[in-house]
């Protein structure tokens, strides 16, 4: 009996519009273009409330982003979109801390915070990560998890008044507040997740993957939960989301990534428009 051929890939629908991971990564090789800076910033309205330049970065001896450059403005949100290895979560460990750089850097209201920890980056320039990974404590309660989100404050007495300020937003944790996170529902945990990144009121928000084995219904709650804090309190946004469509729909801006590079940019909307991006990353 032949061995069944397993499909990787990206698209919705049909096993016929899926295009597999190999596929993607020759054909997006065809699209790459030069992306100038000057393209970049007018998509950030020429604001720089975050800029990357020039950024070598990866792991070790393993060199991931190759002269990364990137610029966003105050309350505005981008997404990074791409074949798998491209580099997209690396620019997210790149502004926090988590990768080695070997050239570049990363500014942050013309403060150079290249170098800093990720915990200097959440206390003294306002970066928070959310991971991809389930990164609740599961035997703790969702106000224990809340409480760590405040690790770093100057005492515990601020990071209860914090917690009680989410959980006055999310009436959804507030009624769970005593229950152990392992109990929560997969979208309860992404909320809660969410929710212990405010703690310390960042104004940048990394966000890995925020639909990554979520079910639909969960997945709109989330993206609505991100858009309440990006249009209504004003924080900046920059998510890498496998699920393009949505993705794309939700950002002000989209950054193509392949082996490392930024190879198309432009506004969600018209990046959802594009054929080539259809093609290789929305199913046709």
């Amino acid at each position: 009996m032949a061995e069944e051929k397993k499909i990787r890939g990206y698209g919705e629908g049909k096993t016929d519009t899926v295009v597999s991971v190999d596929e993607v990564l020759k054909e997006s090789e065809k699209i790459k273009a030069k992306v100038s800076n000057e393209d970049l910033l007018s998509l950030s309205n020429n604001a720089k409330f975050l800029e990357i330049n020039g950024l070598q970065a990866g792991y070790g001896k393993m060199q991931i982003l190759h002269n990364f450059n990137l610029f966003i403005g105050k309350g505005q949100s981008l997404c990074l979109i791409g074949p798998n290895g491209a580099g997209k979560s690396t620019v997210l460990h790149s502004i926090y801390g988590f990768t080695d750089i070997y050239d570049g850097n990363v500014i942050i209201e013309d403060k150079n915070v290249t170098t800093l920890t990720p915990a200097d980056k959440l206390k003294n320039a306002g970066v928070a990560y959310i991971l991809q990974d389930n990164s609740v404590f599961p035997d703790m309660t969702v106000e224990e998890n809340l409480l760590m989100g405040g690790f770093i404050k100057d005492n515990v007495e601020q990071s209860k008044v914090a917690a009680e300020e989410v959980l006055k937003k999310y009436t959804r944790l507030n009624e769970r507040r005593n229950q152990k996170a392992k109990n929560l529902s997969g979208g309860e945990r992404r909320l809660l997740e969410i929710s212990r990144a405010l703690i310390m009121n960042p104004e940048i928000l990394l966000v890995d993957e925020p639909s990554i084995g979520l079910e639909p219904k969960f997945i709109d709650m989330v993206f609505e939960i991100l858009g309440d804090l990006q249009k209504n309190e004003g924080k900046t946004i920059i998510m890498v989301e496998q699920n393009a469509k949505k993705g794309l729909e939700f950002a002000d801006i989209g950054y193509v990534l392949v082996s490392g590079e930024t190879v198309m940019a432009d506004t969600g909307d018209r990046l959802l428009a594009n054929p080539e991006v259809g093609k290789l990353f929305l199913g046709g």
